[in-house]
Protein backbone atom coordinates (compact mmCIF):
# COMPACT_ATOMS: atom_id res chain seq x y z
CA UNK A 1 0.00 0.00 0.00
CA UNK A 2 1.35 3.17 -1.34
CA UNK A 3 2.10 6.05 2.06
CA UNK A 4 0.98 9.13 1.64
CA UNK A 5 2.77 11.44 -1.76
CA UNK A 6 5.66 13.45 -0.50
CA UNK A 7 4.95 17.05 -0.45
CA UNK A 8 7.09 19.22 -2.72
CA UNK A 9 7.76 23.04 -1.68
CA UNK A 10 9.19 25.41 -4.19
CA UNK A 11 11.57 26.60 -1.32
CA UNK A 12 13.72 28.96 -3.33
CA UNK A 13 10.41 31.11 -3.97
CA UNK A 14 8.96 31.09 -0.23
CA UNK A 15 10.82 33.68 2.10
CA UNK A 16 12.73 32.10 4.55
CA UNK A 17 11.23 34.42 7.37
CA UNK A 18 7.93 32.65 6.47
CA UNK A 19 9.02 28.81 8.12
CA UNK A 20 12.30 29.57 9.91
CA UNK A 21 12.06 29.36 13.80
CA UNK A 22 13.67 32.09 14.90
CA UNK A 23 17.41 31.99 15.69
CA UNK A 24 18.66 31.97 19.81
CA UNK A 25 19.92 34.06 20.60
CA UNK A 26 18.63 36.64 18.25
CA UNK A 27 18.63 40.13 17.50
CA UNK A 28 16.17 41.86 14.98
CA UNK A 29 15.25 45.23 13.79
CA UNK A 30 11.17 46.46 12.21
CA UNK A 31 11.77 49.20 9.35
CA UNK A 32 8.26 50.78 8.15
CA UNK A 33 8.00 52.84 5.11
CA UNK A 34 5.28 54.84 2.99
CA UNK A 35 5.25 54.78 -0.79
CA UNK A 36 5.07 58.18 -1.82
CA UNK A 37 5.81 58.07 -6.10
CA UNK A 38 4.47 54.76 -7.45
CA UNK A 39 7.52 54.10 -9.42
CA UNK A 40 9.73 54.11 -6.73
CA UNK A 41 7.97 51.64 -5.06
CA UNK A 42 8.13 49.07 -7.41
CA UNK A 43 11.55 49.82 -7.69
CA UNK A 44 12.00 48.98 -4.02
CA UNK A 45 9.92 45.72 -4.69
CA UNK A 46 12.58 44.62 -7.49
CA UNK A 47 15.49 45.53 -5.50
CA UNK A 48 14.02 43.51 -2.39
CA UNK A 49 13.24 40.90 -4.13
CA UNK A 50 17.07 40.02 -4.23
CA UNK A 51 17.81 40.96 -1.04
CA UNK A 52 14.97 38.55 1.11
CA UNK A 53 16.71 35.26 1.77
CA UNK A 54 14.74 32.29 0.58
CA UNK A 55 13.67 29.17 2.55
CA UNK A 56 16.23 27.36 0.40
CA UNK A 57 18.91 29.13 1.87
CA UNK A 58 19.23 26.78 4.91
CA UNK A 59 22.68 28.67 5.20
CA UNK A 60 22.52 31.99 4.17
CA UNK A 61 25.67 34.05 3.84
CA UNK A 62 25.36 35.59 6.88
CA UNK A 63 24.79 32.08 9.07
CA UNK A 64 21.07 32.03 11.12
CA UNK A 65 20.22 35.51 9.53
CA UNK A 66 17.46 36.06 7.16
CA UNK A 67 15.73 39.58 5.62
CA UNK A 68 11.85 39.67 5.25
CA UNK A 69 9.13 42.03 3.28
CA UNK A 70 5.91 42.58 3.57
CA UNK A 71 3.27 44.90 2.34
CA UNK A 72 -0.27 46.14 3.99
CA UNK A 73 -3.19 46.11 1.56
CA UNK A 74 -3.32 50.05 1.55
CA UNK A 75 0.78 49.43 0.58
CA UNK A 76 0.09 47.10 -2.43
CA UNK A 77 -2.65 49.78 -3.36
CA UNK A 78 0.04 51.94 -3.57
CA UNK A 79 1.88 49.78 -5.96
CA UNK A 80 -0.84 50.07 -8.42
CA UNK A 81 -2.57 46.44 -8.05
CA UNK A 82 -5.44 46.40 -9.60
CA UNK A 83 -8.74 46.72 -7.72
CA UNK A 84 -9.76 43.17 -9.06
CA UNK A 85 -6.62 41.52 -7.44
CA UNK A 86 -6.85 43.37 -4.01
CA UNK A 87 -10.54 41.66 -3.73
CA UNK A 88 -9.42 38.26 -4.01
CA UNK A 89 -7.35 38.77 -0.76
CA UNK A 90 -9.04 37.82 2.88
CA UNK A 91 -10.97 40.63 3.90
CA UNK A 92 -9.63 40.79 7.24
CA UNK A 93 -6.15 41.98 5.14
CA UNK A 94 -7.90 43.99 3.47
CA UNK A 95 -10.07 46.16 6.29
CA UNK A 96 -6.57 46.08 8.60
CA UNK A 97 -5.89 45.68 11.75
CA UNK A 98 -7.09 48.76 13.14
CA UNK A 99 -10.16 48.20 11.86
CA UNK A 100 -10.48 45.03 13.44
CA UNK A 101 -9.76 46.50 16.68
CA UNK A 102 -12.86 45.88 18.73
CA UNK A 103 -13.34 42.27 17.72
CA UNK A 104 -9.58 41.84 18.48
CA UNK A 105 -10.14 43.11 22.59
CA UNK A 106 -7.91 46.13 21.28
CA UNK A 107 -10.30 48.89 23.23
CA UNK A 108 -9.49 51.55 26.08
CA UNK A 109 -5.62 51.79 26.34
CA UNK A 110 -4.75 49.34 23.46
CA UNK A 111 -7.24 51.15 20.99
CA UNK A 112 -6.28 52.18 17.70
CA UNK A 113 -6.86 56.02 18.55
CA UNK A 114 -3.74 55.43 21.30
CA UNK A 115 -1.50 53.70 19.27
CA UNK A 116 1.71 54.47 18.73
CA UNK A 117 1.91 56.52 15.20
CA UNK A 118 2.38 55.43 12.30
CA UNK A 119 0.83 52.35 13.08
CA UNK A 120 -2.50 51.27 11.80
CA UNK A 121 -2.34 54.07 9.29
CA UNK A 122 -2.44 54.46 6.23
CA UNK A 123 0.92 55.42 6.34
CA UNK A 124 2.10 52.20 6.37
CA UNK A 125 3.03 50.74 3.76
CA UNK A 126 5.94 48.19 3.45
CA UNK A 127 8.00 46.51 6.33
CA UNK A 128 11.41 44.90 6.09
CA UNK A 129 12.24 42.96 9.25
CA UNK A 130 15.55 41.22 9.81
CA UNK A 131 16.69 38.34 12.46
CA UNK A 132 19.92 37.65 13.23
CA UNK A 133 22.19 35.48 16.04
CA UNK A 134 23.36 38.97 17.54
CA UNK A 135 23.41 42.51 16.70
CA UNK A 136 27.17 42.28 14.53
CA UNK A 137 25.28 39.56 12.25
CA UNK A 138 21.85 42.11 12.20
CA UNK A 139 23.82 45.27 11.22
CA UNK A 140 25.25 43.21 8.07
CA UNK A 141 21.39 42.14 7.45
CA UNK A 142 20.26 45.53 7.64
CA UNK A 143 23.21 46.59 5.52
CA UNK A 144 22.64 43.93 3.03
CA UNK A 145 18.91 45.38 2.70
CA UNK A 146 19.87 48.94 3.00
CA UNK A 147 20.49 49.25 -1.42
CA UNK A 148 16.64 48.00 -1.25
CA UNK A 149 15.53 51.52 -0.16
CA UNK A 150 18.43 53.76 -0.10
CA UNK A 151 18.33 56.71 -2.13
CA UNK A 152 14.59 56.16 -3.36
CA UNK A 153 13.31 59.55 -2.76
CA UNK A 154 9.44 58.45 -3.21
CA UNK A 155 10.04 55.89 -0.10
CA UNK A 156 9.68 57.31 3.29
CA UNK A 157 10.93 55.57 6.62
CA UNK A 158 8.53 56.07 9.22
CA UNK A 159 9.36 53.74 11.92
CA UNK A 160 11.76 51.61 13.52
CA UNK A 161 12.15 49.16 16.28
CA UNK A 162 15.05 47.80 17.14
CA UNK A 163 14.63 44.17 19.12
CA UNK A 164 17.12 41.66 21.08
CA UNK A 165 17.76 38.72 23.14
CA UNK A 166 17.63 39.57 26.97
CA UNK A 167 20.79 38.10 28.82
CA UNK A 168 18.24 35.52 30.09
CA UNK A 169 16.83 34.93 27.15
CA UNK A 170 13.56 35.05 27.98
CA UNK A 171 10.72 38.20 27.55
CA UNK A 172 10.21 40.73 30.58
CA UNK A 173 7.78 38.86 32.26
CA UNK A 174 10.74 36.24 33.04
CA UNK A 175 9.78 33.32 30.88
CA UNK A 176 11.55 31.44 28.23
CA UNK A 177 10.30 32.49 24.82
CA UNK A 178 10.16 30.91 21.61
CA UNK A 179 9.59 27.26 22.51
CA UNK A 180 7.28 26.26 19.94
CA UNK A 181 7.49 26.03 16.32
CA UNK A 182 4.68 23.82 14.41
CA UNK A 183 6.43 20.90 11.50
CA UNK A 184 4.94 22.11 8.38
CA UNK A 185 5.04 19.51 5.28
CA UNK A 186 7.73 20.22 2.64
CA UNK A 187 9.95 21.85 4.92
CA UNK A 188 12.23 19.48 6.52
CA UNK A 189 12.07 21.91 9.46
CA UNK A 190 10.56 19.91 12.49
CA UNK A 191 8.29 20.59 14.88
CA UNK A 192 8.66 21.02 18.55
CA UNK A 193 6.32 18.55 19.82
CA UNK A 194 7.04 15.16 17.85
CA UNK A 195 3.65 13.88 18.83
CA UNK A 196 2.38 16.10 16.57
CA UNK A 197 1.96 15.36 12.62
CA UNK A 198 2.80 18.12 10.11
CA UNK A 199 0.69 20.22 9.32
CA UNK A 200 -0.54 20.65 5.45
CA UNK A 201 1.58 23.55 3.80
CA UNK A 202 -1.77 25.22 2.76
CA UNK A 203 -1.88 26.59 6.40
CA UNK A 204 0.43 28.63 5.99
CA UNK A 205 1.67 28.94 2.64
CA UNK A 206 -0.85 30.37 0.04
CA UNK A 207 -1.23 28.17 -3.41
CA UNK A 208 -1.27 24.81 -1.63
CA UNK A 209 -3.85 22.67 0.05
CA UNK A 210 -4.61 23.23 3.66
CA UNK A 211 -5.89 20.72 6.34
CA UNK A 212 -9.47 21.45 4.52
CA UNK A 213 -8.02 20.20 1.14
CA UNK A 214 -8.68 23.54 -0.21
CA UNK A 215 -6.98 26.28 -1.87
CA UNK A 216 -6.10 29.77 -1.22
CA UNK A 217 -4.78 32.19 -2.88
CA UNK A 218 -4.81 36.01 -4.29
CA UNK A 219 -5.02 36.09 -7.97
CA UNK A 220 -3.26 36.57 -9.77
CA UNK A 221 -1.20 33.10 -9.55
CA UNK A 222 1.84 34.30 -9.71
CA UNK A 223 1.15 37.25 -7.25
CA UNK A 224 -0.71 34.94 -4.73
CA UNK A 225 1.19 31.87 -5.26
CA UNK A 226 3.57 30.70 -1.96
CA UNK A 227 2.98 34.02 -0.11
CA UNK A 228 1.76 34.15 3.34
CA UNK A 229 -0.02 36.81 5.59
CA UNK A 230 1.42 38.06 8.65
CA UNK A 231 0.10 40.02 11.59
CA UNK A 232 3.09 42.08 13.23
CA UNK A 233 1.99 43.24 17.04
CA UNK A 234 3.46 45.91 19.21
CA UNK A 235 2.67 44.46 23.05
CA UNK A 236 3.49 47.13 25.30
CA UNK A 237 4.10 44.63 28.85
CA UNK A 238 3.82 46.19 32.62
CA UNK A 239 6.29 44.03 34.22
CA UNK A 240 6.09 45.51 37.63
CA UNK A 241 2.61 45.17 38.09
CA UNK A 242 2.59 41.54 36.77
CA UNK A 243 5.41 41.04 39.68
CA UNK A 244 3.21 42.41 42.11
CA UNK A 245 0.05 40.69 40.99
CA UNK A 246 2.86 37.69 41.50
CA UNK A 247 3.77 38.18 45.03
CA UNK A 248 0.28 39.55 46.07
CA UNK A 249 -0.71 36.35 45.27
CA UNK A 250 1.29 34.84 46.62
CA UNK A 251 2.66 33.07 50.27
CA UNK A 252 6.42 33.13 49.78
CA UNK A 253 9.40 32.80 46.49
CA UNK A 254 8.17 29.31 46.02
CA UNK A 255 4.39 29.67 46.20
CA UNK A 256 5.19 33.03 43.55
CA UNK A 257 6.37 30.72 40.90
CA UNK A 258 4.24 28.11 41.31
CA UNK A 259 1.34 31.08 40.42
CA UNK A 260 3.54 32.58 37.90
CA UNK A 261 3.77 28.98 35.94
CA UNK A 262 -0.17 28.15 36.53
CA UNK A 263 -0.94 31.61 34.80
CA UNK A 264 1.45 30.87 31.83
CA UNK A 265 0.93 26.76 31.65
CA UNK A 266 5.20 26.45 31.70
CA UNK A 267 7.15 27.48 34.88
CA UNK A 268 10.08 30.51 34.02
CA UNK A 269 12.60 28.41 32.80
CA UNK A 270 10.20 27.02 30.16
CA UNK A 271 9.75 23.77 31.71
CA UNK A 272 5.61 22.67 31.15
CA UNK A 273 4.11 22.27 34.06
CA UNK A 274 2.46 18.83 31.80
CA UNK A 275 5.92 17.45 32.55
CA UNK A 276 7.10 19.06 35.62
CA UNK A 277 3.91 18.95 37.65
CA UNK A 278 5.63 19.64 41.19
CA UNK A 279 8.85 21.89 41.16
CA UNK A 280 10.44 23.51 38.07
CA UNK A 281 12.68 21.29 35.86
CA UNK A 282 15.66 23.80 34.23
CA UNK A 283 16.96 21.35 32.37
CA UNK A 284 13.95 20.19 31.01
CA UNK A 285 13.23 24.16 30.16
CA UNK A 286 16.62 23.97 27.94
CA UNK A 287 15.56 20.86 26.52
CA UNK A 288 14.36 21.71 23.11
CA UNK A 289 13.50 18.22 22.30
CA UNK A 290 11.60 17.02 25.48
CA UNK A 291 10.07 20.51 26.26
CA UNK A 292 7.70 20.92 24.01
CA UNK A 293 6.42 17.37 23.67
CA UNK A 294 3.10 16.50 25.43
CA UNK A 295 -0.74 16.21 25.47
CA UNK A 296 -3.42 17.88 27.61
CA UNK A 297 -6.69 16.07 27.38
CA UNK A 298 -4.66 12.20 27.53
CA UNK A 299 -2.74 12.84 30.79
CA UNK A 300 -4.71 16.12 32.38
CA UNK A 301 -8.35 16.66 31.39
CA UNK A 302 -9.30 18.70 33.98
CA UNK A 303 -6.68 20.47 33.96
CA UNK A 304 -5.25 19.80 37.40
CA UNK A 305 -1.56 20.08 36.33
CA UNK A 306 -2.01 22.75 33.36
CA UNK A 307 -4.79 24.88 34.30
CA UNK A 308 -7.50 25.06 31.58
CA UNK A 309 -7.46 28.33 31.16
CA UNK A 310 -3.88 28.93 31.58
CA UNK A 311 -1.78 31.25 28.82
CA UNK A 312 -0.26 28.04 26.49
CA UNK A 313 -3.52 26.00 27.12
CA UNK A 314 -5.95 28.67 25.53
CA UNK A 315 -2.80 29.70 22.71
CA UNK A 316 -3.21 25.98 21.46
CA UNK A 317 -5.16 23.67 22.98
CA UNK A 318 -3.17 20.62 21.41
CA UNK A 319 -5.57 17.54 21.61
CA UNK A 320 -8.89 19.52 23.27
CA UNK A 321 -11.74 17.89 21.64
CA UNK A 322 -13.72 20.69 23.03
CA UNK A 323 -12.06 23.53 20.98
CA UNK A 324 -13.09 22.19 17.30
CA UNK A 325 -10.30 21.14 15.57
CA UNK A 326 -7.41 22.38 16.65
CA UNK A 327 -5.37 21.87 13.73
CA UNK A 328 -7.54 24.42 11.46
CA UNK A 329 -6.03 27.41 14.36
CA UNK A 330 -2.22 26.66 14.48
CA UNK A 331 0.08 29.76 13.62
CA UNK A 332 3.72 29.74 13.34
CA UNK A 333 4.00 32.63 16.12
CA UNK A 334 7.37 34.53 17.05
CA UNK A 335 8.07 37.01 19.55
CA UNK A 336 10.99 39.51 19.93
CA UNK A 337 11.66 41.53 22.97
CA UNK A 338 12.04 45.53 22.70
CA UNK A 339 12.99 47.83 25.50
CA UNK A 340 15.08 47.86 28.70
CA UNK A 341 14.66 45.33 30.81
CA UNK A 342 13.14 46.05 34.16
CA UNK A 343 15.84 45.48 37.07
CA UNK A 344 15.46 42.56 38.95
CA UNK A 345 13.04 42.73 42.34
CA UNK A 346 11.67 46.36 41.20
CA UNK A 347 8.27 46.93 41.52
CA UNK A 348 7.43 49.85 40.24
CA UNK A 349 7.23 50.97 36.87
CA UNK A 350 10.19 52.96 35.51
CA UNK A 351 8.40 54.82 32.69
CA UNK A 352 10.49 52.76 30.52
CA UNK A 353 8.75 51.39 26.97
CA UNK A 354 9.52 47.60 26.80
CA UNK A 355 7.00 44.41 25.78
CA UNK A 356 7.15 42.02 22.63
CA UNK A 357 7.21 42.89 19.19
CA UNK A 358 4.95 39.29 17.96
CA UNK A 359 4.85 38.20 14.66
CA UNK A 360 2.03 35.08 14.11
CA UNK A 361 2.10 33.55 10.43
CA UNK A 362 -0.33 32.04 8.45
CA UNK A 363 -2.56 31.53 5.19
CA UNK A 364 -5.96 32.11 7.18
CA UNK A 365 -6.33 35.48 9.01
CA UNK A 366 -9.82 34.34 10.20
CA UNK A 367 -9.70 30.89 11.61
CA UNK A 368 -5.96 31.50 12.62
CA UNK A 369 -4.94 34.52 14.19
CA UNK A 370 -8.54 36.26 14.80
CA UNK A 371 -10.01 33.27 15.76
CA UNK A 372 -7.36 32.21 18.30
CA UNK A 373 -7.58 35.88 20.07
CA UNK A 374 -11.38 36.43 19.87
CA UNK A 375 -12.55 32.20 20.95
CA UNK A 376 -9.58 31.98 22.85
CA UNK A 377 -7.72 34.22 24.10
CA UNK A 378 -10.10 36.69 25.25
CA UNK A 379 -12.77 34.03 25.50
CA UNK A 380 -13.41 31.08 28.13
CA UNK A 381 -16.55 29.57 26.17
CA UNK A 382 -14.45 26.66 24.64
CA UNK A 383 -13.18 25.03 28.03
CA UNK A 384 -15.89 25.96 30.65
CA UNK A 385 -14.95 28.97 31.38
CA UNK A 386 -17.21 31.46 30.39
CA UNK A 387 -15.94 34.61 29.54
CA UNK A 388 -12.30 34.29 31.14
CA UNK A 389 -9.88 35.62 29.57
CA UNK A 390 -5.96 35.00 29.39
CA UNK A 391 -4.50 35.61 32.44
CA UNK A 392 -1.30 37.27 30.13
CA UNK A 393 -2.26 38.39 27.36
CA UNK A 394 -5.90 38.82 27.36
CA UNK A 395 -7.77 42.23 27.45
CA UNK A 396 -8.53 41.75 31.39
CA UNK A 397 -10.38 44.66 32.98
CA UNK A 398 -9.73 43.97 36.42
CA UNK A 399 -13.27 42.23 37.49
CA UNK A 400 -12.53 38.62 36.96
CA UNK A 401 -10.03 36.77 39.37
CA UNK A 402 -8.12 33.10 37.97
CA UNK A 403 -9.13 29.78 39.20
CA UNK A 404 -6.41 27.14 39.52
CA UNK A 405 -7.95 23.90 39.77
CA UNK A 406 -6.89 22.16 42.87
CA UNK A 407 -8.19 19.04 45.27
CA UNK A 408 -10.08 19.16 47.54
CA UNK A 409 -11.10 23.09 46.75
CA UNK A 410 -10.10 25.27 44.06
CA UNK A 411 -7.34 27.91 44.37
CA UNK A 412 -9.05 31.59 43.55
CA UNK A 413 -6.58 34.48 42.67
CA UNK A 414 -7.83 38.40 43.08
CA UNK A 415 -9.14 39.95 40.01
CA UNK A 416 -6.91 40.26 37.15
CA UNK A 417 -5.43 43.50 35.64
CA UNK A 418 -4.36 44.28 31.74
CA UNK A 419 -0.71 42.83 31.83
CA UNK A 420 -0.33 43.49 28.31
CA UNK A 421 -1.25 46.42 26.01
CA UNK A 422 -1.18 46.82 22.01
CA UNK A 423 0.69 50.18 21.11
CA UNK A 424 -0.10 48.81 16.88
CA UNK A 425 -0.14 46.37 14.70
CA UNK A 426 -0.67 45.90 11.17
CA UNK A 427 -1.97 42.90 8.72
CA UNK A 428 0.71 42.47 5.94
CA UNK A 429 1.33 40.15 2.85
CA UNK A 430 4.53 38.30 2.69
CA UNK A 431 4.79 37.66 -1.03
CA UNK A 432 7.14 35.17 -2.55
CA UNK A 433 10.35 35.93 -4.22
CA UNK A 434 8.76 35.97 -7.88
CA UNK A 435 5.63 37.86 -6.47
CA UNK A 436 8.31 40.74 -5.24
CA UNK A 437 9.82 40.79 -8.63
CA UNK A 438 6.29 41.01 -10.33
CA UNK A 439 5.27 43.88 -8.18
CA UNK A 440 8.57 45.63 -9.17
CA UNK A 441 7.48 44.86 -12.93
CA UNK A 442 3.90 46.68 -12.64
CA UNK A 443 2.35 48.96 -15.13
CA UNK A 444 -0.03 51.42 -15.13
Amino acid sequence: MNGPAEVKLELDDIQRGVISPRPTPYAATYLLFRIDERADGRELMRRASAAVTSAAESVSPLGETWVSVAVTCTGLAALGVPRASLDTFAWEFRQGMAARARALGDVGESGPENWEAPLGSPDVHVVISAVAPDPFLLDAAVDRARPAYDRLPGVTAVWRQDCYALPTETEHFGYRDGVSHPAVEGTGIPGSNTREAPLKAGEFILGHPDELGGVQAPRPDVLGRNGSYAVFRKLHQRVAEFRRYLKENSVDPADEELVAAKLMGRWRSGAPLALAPLHDDPALGADPLRRNTFWYEQDDPAGFTTPRGCHIRRANPRDASVAGEVRLHRMIRRGAVYGPPLPHGVLEEDGADRGLMFAFIGAHLGRQFEFVQTEWINDGVFFGGEDAKDPVAGSADGTAGYTIPRRPLRRRLAPLPRFVTTRGGEYCFLPSLSALRWLGELHD
